[in-house]
């Protein structure tokens, strides 16, 4: 497979006139390119990149990011990896619910692991001065190699339990940054000048209060509590900001935010007016120091496409289209006029997964017809590829998005 492979950078030999990191840095600026990048979502954990390389360790993140960095490389598209799992372990706040990855004289913690058939399942305890929290962590093995995490049981149900939170929660770790700063290079050298290398920065407010709280009850809480509601927001923000200013530090292209939770399904108005304040005070933090940040809402977005003018953002991502999403790409291009880089948008499932070559070439072909007029546009897989995607559909997305790129 990897020989088969290996010659696939010829597609985009000969006609460059940038370096793929040139091109990307030239599209998050606003400026015209000499063609549109084509490149591939590929998350670090399981899923594509298990079904390439089977015999990797899958907690040896370094390693299989390096495979993700190697493997676009080789089929040919302009490199973007993206850091998850190797920023921070599962169980510090950037991947859901209190800190339960630190103990302090305040912040007892006690966590058993509790088996329900292929689920491991972290129940921890939390002691603090004026009472208990308690949540669970879920780690679920969908396939070898491959596992879906989540904060199953939230830590925060009443206000007083936000109040413990706030008050005893320890704070990001002194030796984080220079962990951090230090996985980062060894990426970043990798990529070099073939593309860019993104972190999975903690999510948006509304993103990260959803890890405390019961989702049902968020999405009422800033109509029925408001100020229970701006406490905890407000408090999803502020925990995270030193994560956020440690990533940047260590020197990433792109910070790639979640911002999926406060869906289209909510309404503009609501979005508006309860949750695009809070998010665009941490897209500010999050570029403060000239770093472009990347909006992420895989689900639907058509009705907050104008909303997202506001953020500030610089690149929003992925316009997925039907079924997966809402996305019509030709509609938002045209409401969004330019106010923010577009990145995406084919379906990852029911094309390259699941479609033809023939369809993956005439879908590749049309998605970038549409975005590329103009400029501010990157053409992407709407969401990470998923296991058991040929790689000759992936090959025929390269390719056909390449050969219609140029300006």
């Amino acid at each position: 497979m990897q020989e088969r492979i290996g010659n696939s950078s010829s597609y985009n030999q000969g006609n460059d006139t940038m370096t793929s990191r040139e091109r990307f840095l030239k599209v998050f600026n606003g400026e015209l390119p000499d063609r549109a990048p084509v490149t591939l979502f590929i998350v670090d954990g399981g899923h594509f990149i298990s079904q390439m390389y089977p015999d990797i360790d899958p907690m040896d993140f370094e390693t299989i990011q390096l495979k993700v960095i190697e493997f676009q490389k080789q089929i040919g598209c302009d490199v973007f990896a993206r850091i998850l799992y190797y920023v921070d372990d599962f169980l510090n706040i950037t991947h859901g619910g209190a800190d339960v990855s630190q103990n302090t004289e305040n912040w007892e913690v006690h966590t058993e692991d509790i088996w329900n058939d292929n689920t491991l399942i972290k129940r921890s305890t939390i002691r603090t001065p004026d009472g208990t929290l308690t949540q669970d962590f879920s780690i679920n093995e969908i396939r070898p190699g491959t596992f879906m995490c989540a904060c199953t049981k939230h830590p925060v149900k009443t206000e007083a339990d936000l109040d413990m939170l706030i008050k005893y929660e320890p704070s990001m770790p002194a030796w984080l940054p220079e962990q951090i700063k230090s996985r980062v290079t060894v990426l970043k050298d990798a990529v070099g000048e073939d593309g860019i290398l993104g972190g999975w920065t903690p999510g948006a407010p509304f993103n990260m209060a959803s890890l405390l709280l019961d989702l049902g009850e968020l999405y009422q809480l800033f109509i029925i509590d408001p100020p229970f509601y701006e406490k905890l927001i407000t408090f999803s923000l502020e925990r995270v900001t030193p994560y956020v200013r440690a990533i940047d530090a260590a020197g990433i292209d792109v910070h790639c935010v979640g911002g999926n939770v406060p869906g289209g399904f909510l309404g503009s108005a609501h979005y508006e007016r309860s949750i695009l304040p809070y998010e665009k005070q941490y897209i500010d933090i999050v570029q403060e120091n000239g770093t472009p940040g990347m909006y992420h809402n895989c689900g639907e977005i058509m009705n907050l496409v104008e909303s997202y003018k506001g953020l500030g953002v610089r690149v929003v991502e992925p316009f997925s289209p039907p079924p997966l999403g809402d996305a019509d790409l030709a509609k938002a291009k045209k409401l969004v006029d330019g106010a923010y880089v577009m990145l995406g948008g084919i379906d990852q499932v029911n094309i390259l997964q699941m479609g033809t070559i023939d369809e993956t070439r005439r879908i590749t072909e049309e998605t970038m017809k549409i975005g590329k007029p103009g400029g501010k546009f990157l053409l992407q897989t709407a969401d990470f590829l998923e296991y058991g995607t040929p790689i000759e559909n992936v090959e025929a997305f390269v390719e056909t998005g390449i050969e219609h790129a140029w300006y």
